[in-house]
């Protein structure tokens, strides 16, 4: 609880200043909380007083402490609202901060890292996580030392009139302390158990959305929400089990507190009967007695609390910690863009996807890349752009070993058109500019035009300013894969990686968009990943990858006089390139 509480403060860094600002004046607000009882205690007694002993009574006092009373309540409420302001914006500061820097960190991980951990679980670590230290971290603090402060301002009052009595608050207070010390350990225990099960029900939730459409196609509604049932359920009975053990040591906090006001009220009376204390002191701790707990009831659930918080931190360190591939690199800018690769080796976990691949792409020439489906053609390039790191051997580019170079100063002279293109939910004009920011509309336009997707913007609604859906759902394959590439022209990188860059193009357009992949391509250093006639006869060199080993290299010409993988494959395109219904 206490370690939690030092993070919770440490979390805060430059906000500490705000945070203990906002505790003095959480403190002098308890005061002025504590101080009406007094003047309410003090006027009942002289009321008591004048009818026991006929005592004078001024009238004016009435007023007096009519006026004091409401300058008290005001100024707690001033107080309160101070604290407030000091408070209430830490949380909402630090957690934007960590949100970017997670961010950050995310982007600059090993492809590798998602495949280790599903969406469901980043995704709640992010959002559960992040949302609970935005709205419980700071309001727990303050419910935990804030409930001491009120304590601790009354136990000031009985100590200074009668320490019998405060010694009985103090004894209630340590014995609930125990109870909450046991409620922490309860929930420190059984918080990762709550997000474990979280993560589950978002994974299941996600996984469910994103497979609707296999599973309408194949009328499987009731199996495919079997795993989302039992995400639900696993999820229910976890939160019920952690519930309900966690109300006897909140029971107990609770009573060890009602006695101790019990006992204050039942100490005051007897100490009053026996003349060893005021009438109204004998009020005044009365009236503190049922106000002197009420702020440290509310603890049990911040104990509980700060247990979820302090998993919520674990998360977030883990996600912020030293995964980042590109932690040890330096921005190299790079004056030439020949590329080497020398003894590759690289497989994901246990399964080997290249073996001791060696081979050299000089700058401004094209490389197309050929071999069946899973040999390692897109791993190749994957590799290249720093997507992971290689298992043994090196990648360099203008003579600097990739693994040098921060992930940023590497592919910002990159221009990769994906075979399976992904769209921001956005505008097509910030989809297109994706590629390059600061590009003025002119050279968006342009690029567009060069992708052979102007016309088709255009007569869309709202043209370059329509909305597409998440993905780019709301296009068809075609229509996506030319933005992408009009994307990749505007960036006008050095280097360009095509991975089956006209795969989804309708034969009408095909033509155009290579075209247009020429302009983009020329002067510059090409990788592509293709299976098409036209693309690979007219490469500087051709790489014939098998089973993750590179066994061919040279030319079309050269690889044709050879017996082997290239001349077969070629010979398989030609006669389905070929085909025609009788």
């Amino acid at each position: 609880m206490f370690r939690t509480l030092k993070r919770i403060i440490d979390w805060c860094g430059d906000f500490k200043k705000n945070l203990y600002i906002g505790f003095v004046f959480s403190f002098f607000s308890h005061w002025f909380a504590a101080m009406p009882v007094m003047v309410a205690a003090y006027t009942i007694n002289m009321l008591v007083e004048k009818e026991k002993n006929g005592t004078d009574f001024d009238k004016k006092w009435i007023w007096i402490s009519l006026v004091v009373l409401i300058a008290l309540v005001l100024l707690r409420f001033l107080f309160d609202y101070i604290k407030a302001r000091f408070h209430e914006t830490i949380s909402y500061e630090l957690v934007a901060r960590d949100r970017i820097a997670v961010g950050d960190a995310l982007k600059r991980v090993s492809l590798g890292y998602f495949q280790q951990k599903n969406t469901g679980s980043i995704l709640s670590s992010i959002t559960t996580g992040l949302n609970t230290l935005e709205n419980m971290g700071i309001r727990m603090t303050d419910t935990f030392i804030g409930g001491y402060l009120n304590f601790v301002v009354i136990l000031l009052c009985l100590l200074f009139v009668k320490p019998a009595i405060a010694l009985i608050a103090i004894a209630a207070a340590a014995l609930s302390f125990v109870f909450l010390l046991m409620i922490s350990h309860y929930s420190t225990k059984n918080a990762p158990v709550e997000t474990e099960s979280n993560k589950d029900l978002t994974g299941a939730a996600l996984e469910y959305a994103r497979g609707l459409s296999v599973v309408k196609s194949f009328g499987q509604g009731g199996a495919s929400m079997s795993a989302m049932d039992k995400a639900i359920i696993d999820s229910k009975n976890i939160h019920l089990k952690v519930e309900w053990g966690f109300i006897p040591s909140n029971c107990l906090h609770l009573f060890a507190l009602k006695c101790g006001t019990v006992c204050i009220a039942l100490a005051s009376c007897l100490f009053c009967m026996a003349g060893k204390l005021d009438f109204s002191y004998m009020l005044m701790f009365i009236f503190f007695s049922f106000g002197i707990f009420a702020s440290l009831e509310p603890i049990s659930d911040s104990a509980h609390i700060l247990g979820v918080i302090s998993d919520a931190f674990d998360q977030l360190d883990a996600l912020k910690e030293d995964n980042m591939i590109d932690k040890d690199g330096k921005d190299i800018p790079l004056d030439h863009f020949d590329i080497s690769f020398k003894n590759v080796e690289f497989g994901y976990d246990t399964r080997k996807i290249l073996k001791n691949v060696s081979f050299d792409i000089p700058e401004k020439t094209s490389t197309a890349i050929v071999g069946p489906s899973g040999s390692g053609k897109t791993t190749i390039c994957s590799l290249l752009a720093r997507f992971y790191d290689v298992n043994s051997g090196s990648i360099t580019v203008g003579g600097n070993d990739i693994r040098t170079m921060t992930c940023d100063s590497l592919l910002k002279n990159i221009s990769m058109v994906f075979q399976n293109v992904y769209l921001f939910n956005d505008t097509i004009r910030n989809n297109i500019k994706f590629g390059n920011p600061n590009a003025t509309e002119e050279d968006m336009i342009s690029a567009a035009k060069k992708a052979c997707c102007h016309d088709f913007i255009m007569a869309l609604p709202e043209g370059y300013d329509t909305v597409i859906g998440e993905g780019g759902g709301t296009l068809s394959g075609g229509e996506k894969q030319r933005i992408s590439i009009a994307r990749a022209i505007l960036k006008d990188s050095p280097i360009i990686i095509l991975d089956e860059a006209t795969a989804s193009i309708d034969p009408e357009n095909e033509h155009l968009i290579q075209n247009a992949i020429s302009e983009l391509t020329h002067g510059k250093t090409i990788i592509t990943i293709a299976h098409r006639l036209a693309t690979i006869e007219n490469a500087d060199q051709i790489l014939v990858i098998e089973d993750g080993k590179l066994i061919q290299k040279g030319t079309h010409k050269e690889l044709m006089k050879q017996e082997g993988v290239y001349r077969r494959f070629i010979g398989i395109r030609q006669h389905a390139e070929n085909w025609s219904i009788n």
